[in-house]
């Protein structure tokens, strides 16, 4: 058995909101091959192992239901807050796309990244207003992924997204850190993105270097023990 951490990340003001994440800290007790499948019977929109702790850096992989990313917003957040809370607190988080640099400030738990590891996942299309974005239905899955959004206050920065991730197994994502990233750098400006039920990402864009600051706040929800693999759950988390 092994431990599955699961935790909210990009937890809204009023305490609604916030994606559940799952996290396996123990990530080589798990082998590479059953990550998948886990992924897609856990059906988080985002699955972490952490197969290395080293000092301030930690190494990560990470899959939603039906692939694995080479990045992603919530989940690099997410593990960040739960190695600090875990006393293994760390500086950088190594994904397949490169180096994340991550840190605490108050209650917030912040990543840098690059629009471009979204790898044309993410392609945010503008309403007019955000009652047209409440209004959208999601599509069926597989369909191509629809990142919605309008301006809630445009002078304030504020903003009001949905994404419909159909194209990566997810029918609607509740917080999305990698879509921040990308209208950060899309924007060029400060934004504070208010999606699904309540969430909250706060989005400062270094345009001068091409990064873009993530952050928002993380609560814990539970911890499962978890037969590790397919075969010795019989298909049953």
């Amino acid at each position: 058995m092994t431990e599955l951490r699961v935790i909210r990340v990009f937890l809204g003001p009023d305490g609604r909101g916030g994606n559940p994440l799952g996290v396996f800290l123990d990530g080589p007790s798990i082998p590479e091959g059953d990550r998948q499948p886990i992924a897609a019977e856990l059906g988080f929109s985002e699955t972490v192992w952490v197969d290395a702790v080293e000092g301030r850096r930690a190494t990560i992989r990470i899959h939603t239901p039906t692939i694995e990313m080479v990045f992603a917003g919530h989940p690099t957040v997410g593990t960040s807050w739960l190695l600090r809370e875990t006393g293994r607190p760390v500086d950088v988080l190594h994904v397949p796309a490169g180096d994340v640099a991550t840190w605490s400030d108050g209650d917030r738990t912040w990543i840098r990244a690059r629009a471009a590891w979204a790898n044309g996942l993410i392609e945010p299309r503008q309403f007019a207003t955000p009652a047209e974005v409440d209004a959208l239905q999601p599509g069926r899955m597989g369909d191509p992924g629809l990142y919605a959004w309008a301006w809630e206050d445009e002078a304030a920065g504020q903003v009001r997204v949905r994404f419909f991730a159909t194209n990566v197994g997810i029918l609607e994502d509740e917080a999305t850190g990698l879509g921040a990233v990308v209208m950060g750098d899309l924007l060029g400006r400060s934004l504070t993105i208010r999606q699904g039920v309540g969430s909250e990402i706060l989005v400062a864009p270094h345009p001068e270097t091409g990064f873009v600051d993530i952050g928002g706040r993380v609560v814990p929800m539970e911890v499962r023990d978890y037969a590790a693999g397919p075969t010795a759950r019989g298909n049953h988390p």
